[in-house]
């Protein structure tokens, strides 16, 4: 079974879209869990107007996405868990096709990464991330993409849940860290979700983060995670300048 967890806080205006993207491809392989931070807009009707489809929900404040996250991991029926923001998109057959996926990969398996739209306010594609999982490179740079991969529970009792009190953009990165070079890891090569742009994934403050995990919990050297750090904040500024005049620099 494949566990997919939804963090929600105020998310009224983009949740439905998400629900339904999941609901579509619900079958009983697929748990869906919504774990939502005490919102206070129209977030809990909306989880109401889907509640049977939706096999566990709780509404109360939290310490953040990491904090809901690590309360689906802990209810979640699955083997394999999958998260997602408020705002993402699942894509058609995105599960059937992992599903198909996770016949060839050993049991060992441990992290399986794919690919993700980064789309604007209009529904149009800006660019693709997610590339395969690079150690030591990985060590400065996050190279896979987070949502819509999936991480089988044995992680989580292996390397322990998110770090939801000194994290609250880079956890998902931190983590991965945490297991190194002896992480199971397997590629699948296709785009299962779509994401819209901005958040604060694309902040300074995720970059000060990004830091902090690369060297002290990845062992990377300062200078390297330093320039690293700079050059995809500088980057990301920069692309939003050029943009405007129909220049994109992520474009794949």
């Amino acid at each position: 079974m494949i566990s997919i967890v939804c963090a929600t806080f105020n998310a009224g205006k983009v949740l439905e879209r998400l629900l339904t993207s999941v609901i579509h491809q619900k079958n009983g392989q697929v748990e869906l869990i919504v774990i939502d931070g005490g919102s206070t807009d129209n977030t809990v009707a909306l989880i109401e107007k889907y509640k049977k489809y939706i096999d566990y929900t709780i509404s109360e404040r939290d310490n953040g996405v990491y904090d809901a996250w690590n309360k689906g991991v802990k209810v979640a029926k699955g083997n394999w868990v999958m998260f997602l923001g408020a705002d993402d998109i699942l894509c058609k057959e995105a599960i059937s096709s992992y599903l198909n996926f996770l016949t060839t990969l050993p049991e060992t398996t441990e992290y399986i990464s794919s690919k993700a739209e980064m789309i604007d306010k209009n529904g149009q594609v800006i660019w693709i991330s997610g590339g395969r999982w690079k150690w030591p490179l990985f060590r400065y740079k996050m190279t896979v993409s987070h949502p819509g991969s999936l991480h089988a529970k044995k992680l989580f009792q292996r390397y322990g849940y998110y770090d939801h009190v000194k994290f609250k953009i880079a956890g998902d990165y931190q983590l991965l860290l945490r297991a190194g070079k002896t992480l199971q890891y397997a590629y699948f090569d296709s785009v299962t979700v779509q994401m819209s742009e901005g958040g604060m994934s694309d902040s300074y403050a995720a970059i000060v983060e990004h830091y902090n995990a690369s060297v002290k919990t990845g062992g990377a050297f300062r200078l390297g995670s330093f320039l690293v750090g700079t050059y995809m904040y500088l980057k990301s500024r920069l692309n939003k300048i050029v943009r405007r005049f129909g220049v994109n620099l992520n474009r794949r």
